[in-house]
C-alpha cells in the first residue's frame, strides 16, 4: 500500500461532520416534504380582517391559487425549477415543485370582499371577517 496514512480522528470527524450536513437537507431530515412557504397572519380590528402573508419568491403570480371558504384559507401553487442546458449542480438547496398552505383562520371569513397582492414574491391576502363591524 502506498500513500500517506491518514488519522483515524481526522476521518472519524470528516465523516460525522458529512452526516451532520447530510440531515440538515430538508428531504433528509424528516421535517418537512417538499416546498412549503413561510407566512404570518394577523388580525385588525378597524375594519375587522385577518391578513395572510405568504413568501412566494421564484414564484410566477399566475401559478398561485387561493381559496377562502369558512374557516380556512387554501393556498396552492408549483415553483419551478428553471433548466439550464448544460449546467451541472454542485449544490442545491432550493425547494421547488407543488406546495400548499392550509390554514384554519379560526373565524368565519366573508369571501365577498376578500383581496390579494402579490408583489416582490409577497403574497398578501385580506379577507373580512363575518359578524364584526
Amino acid at each position: 500500500m502506498t500513500g500517506k496514512r491518514r488519522n483515524p480522528d481526522d476521518l472519524r470527524g470528516e465523516i460525522t461532520e458529512l452526516f451532520a450536513d447530510l440531515w440538515q437537507v430538508p428531504r433528509f431530515s424528516g421535517m418537512r416534504y417538499g416546498f412549503r412557504p413561510q407566512c404570518d397572519c394577523f388580525r385588525t380590528d378597524d375594519p375587522p380582517a385577518l391578513h395572510v402573508v405568504i413568501e412566494l419568491p421564484g414564484i410566477e403570480s399566475d401559478s398561485v391559487s387561493v381559496v377562502a371558504a369558512g374557516q380556512g384559507l387554501l393556498v396552492s401553487g408549483i415553483r419551478e425549477r428553471r433548466r439550464v442546458l448544460g449546467a451541472r449542480y454542485h449544490h442545491m438547496e432550493i425547494e421547488y415543485g407543488p406546495f400548499q398552505r392550509r390554514l384554519d383562520l379560526g373565524q368565519e371569513l366573508d369571501t365577498t370582499d376578500a383581496t390579494t397582492t402579490y408583489e416582490n414574491g409577497m403574497l398578501t391576502i385580506v379577507v373580512p371577517l363575518k359578524g364584526d363591524t
